[in-house]
């Protein structure tokens, strides 16, 4: 298959990010539906959450490393298999508890390629075509699309549509075939390399980068994705009681809010980090604790227009916290080190997803309102410890 030329390349490998993304979140608007209608539990479902968390940390760890060996599109075309089979059990598994946990671990190997390969390839796509600063851009923009778009899609048939569980599974499997056929066409940037032996395991962050990578980056990543799930995850939770009969609307109406204003602020992240001097990610940080306050006020009161407030201030949060962590830390890395690092990061962000899941199960100790007062100010915490890392190294930041 003939290579087009590098400047409409990174736009082939694009899809394969979107559909990727998409299967990590058509997930999410079904939570609802799962604990209502099939009657898991609330520490079930945010397990289910999260559960891929245990596939995508795995997948970083090897799909850097294979794709560095083997080349950037046959790793990128097994993720999107992995993504068609990860639906299929998911699509299947509507009862079973053990099936779902299966899906959604086969759904983080895909997600895993689709950020780690996907990313780096656009990345080398746009230095190929001389606009090596939106590499991180246009891979943030191309997930949080698939992120946003997967959950309103999803959620939408979910709600309206025949088979709830079954047809958001089956829809995203068609966009798989065809973003697989498109990545096909995609200008390889990575050829085959038999002196890559290191396989297993390529988490690593750089010697040279690791001070920076711990004082700055390290504090914040993990409220990168915790900022959608609690949007998403705890919000509508908090006032389900309050919208009977259209619960899984509602979590989808949060959850696209949340992603979309998170892919308007990455759009508009080189504007952004120019009007806020270097100071892109605590700003994130401040509003993803901004957004834990909000939750806590709906906890109290249970109005729904408390959670639809709280939405895009999570949503832009986390746009602020991704583009800033994803461009610092790709910023201190060489060309060989580029796929470790950014594997490295993604990791640690991924661990936000586990956070509905431990409040849930806390809540048999404390109240929510409580575990959302001490989300806030860990995550305040965190803001300040990045603040003074930023300053103690001195650095320019995004």
């Amino acid at each position: 298959m003939m290579d087009v030329r590098p400047t409409r390349s990174w736009l082939l490998v694009a899809p394969a990010l979107v559909v990727l993304g998409w299967g990590g979140n058509h997930f999410l608007p079904l939570m609802q539906y799962y604990r209502l209608v099939q009657g898991f539990s609330q520490v079930q479902v945010d397990f289910l959450l999260g559960a891929y968390v245990f596939g995508i940390v795995p997948g970083f760890a090897l799909s850097g490393a294979w794709s560095d060996r083997y080349g950037r599109r046959p790793v990128l075309l097994a993720g999107l298999l992995l993504g068609i089979v990860g639906s299929f059990v998911l699509a299947c598994s509507s009862s079973s508890f053990a099936g779902l946990c299966v899906g959604r671990f086969i759904c983080g190997l895909s997600v895993a390629a689709g950020m780690v390969v996907g990313t780096s390839w656009i990345k080398e796509l746009s230095i190929a075509e001389g606009r090596s600063t939106a590499g991180a851009r246009r891979a943030a923009g191309m997930l949080t699309i698939g992120f946003g778009g997967g959950a309103g899609v999803g959620g939408a048939l979910a709600q309206w549509a025949p088979w709830p569980a079954v047809l958001p599974y089956l829809v995203q499997i068609a966009a798989c075939v065809v973003a697989f056929l498109i990545v096909l066409r995609a200008s390889e940037t990575r050829p085959f390399d038999p002196g890559v032996t290191r396989l297993f395991g390529n988490l690593r962050v750089p010697r040279s980068a690791r001070s920076r990578f711990f004082r700055v980056v390290l504090p914040l990543a993990p409220w990168v994705f915790a900022a959608p799930a609690l949007s998403f995850a705890v919000g509508p939770s908090l006032v389900s009681d309050r919208i009977p009969g259209f619960t899984v609307g509602f979590a989808t109406v949060v959850t696209v809010i949340t992603l979309g204003v998170g892919w308007v602020t990455q759009f508009f992240s080189g504007h952004l980090a120019t009007l806020l001097r270097g100071r892109m990610g605590l700003v994130g940080g401040s509003l993803i604790a901004t957004g834990a306050l909000l939750l806590l006020i709906a906890a109290f009161s249970q109005q729904v227009w408390i959670v639809l407030v709280a939405a895009p201030v999570f949503g832009a949060g986390y746009g602020l916290a991704m583009v800033f962590g994803l461009s610092a830390t790709q910023a201190l890395a060489n060309p060989e080190d580029l796929a470790g690092i950014t594997a490295a990061y993604y990791s640690l962000t991924y661990l936000g997803f586990l956070l509905p899941a431990g409040l849930a199960a806390l809540t048999a100790f404390a109240p929510m309102w409580v575990l959302l007062g001490a989300t806030a100010s860990v995550c305040a915490l965190c803001t300040a410890v990045a603040a003074r890392g930023i300053r103690r190294t001195g650095a320019a930041t995004p």
